[in-house]
């Protein structure tokens, strides 16, 4: 093979090997600050940042741990548009209720890079989940983010937002749970 012919043969195959790592982060310590969490949860990261894999079984457990906390639980990802318009609502709203109501994020169909980065720009007070292929948020009906589910003290699923959520729909699905 000449020179010539084995350098778009090399470039190929280190493109190719960039693809298919694409779906891998190298191991990142999570270093954010400490989650502000209403309930205690063996489930629950005790850092913004942690992002432990999860997935519908385990959300289900987290669920019933949770039990006796109204929970809003929003699904997002670092590359969607909306969920970047609705992440200080999120935000300012953790940082309100997020001693009676337990916030939990769900990040889906992304890197662990970008959520943390995602994370740290709006300043989520907040713990979240890493769901990658976004098996939960088929489960609850989603085709891709975000999503926003409001579960009361028992558990029961009271209030869904598919799709971006307003202010509105999110002080809406507060004021339902905490009754």
């Amino acid at each position: 093979m000449t020179l010539r012919r084995g350098i778009p043969l090399l470039m190929g195959v280190a493109l190719f090997a960039a693809a298919c790592g694409r779906g891998s982060d190298p191991v990142i310590t999570p270093s954010g600050p400490p989650a502000v969490n209403a309930a205690a949860a063996a489930l629950l990261p005790e850092t913004t940042d942690a992002l432990p894999d999860i997935d519908p079984a385990g959300y289900q457990a987290l669920l019933n741990q949770l039990r006796g906390t109204p929970v809003v639980v929003n699904v997002w990802a670092a590359w969607c548009i909306p969920c970047r318009d609705e992440a200080p609502l999120l935000a300012q709203a953790a940082r309100r209720y997020g001693t009676e109501v337990q916030f939990v994020g769900l990040d889906i169909q992304d890197s662990r890079g970008g959520g943390r980065g995602f994370i740290a720009e709006f300043g989520w007070p907040y713990p979240s989940l890493f769901d990658a292929p976004g098996a939960i948020a088929t489960e609850l009906g989603l085709l891709g983010p975000p999503g926003t589910f409001f579960y009361d003290r028992d558990g029961e699923l009271v209030d869904s937002v598919k799709g971006l959520l307003s202010a509105e729909a999110l002080e809406r699905g507060i004021r339902e749970i905490r009754l």
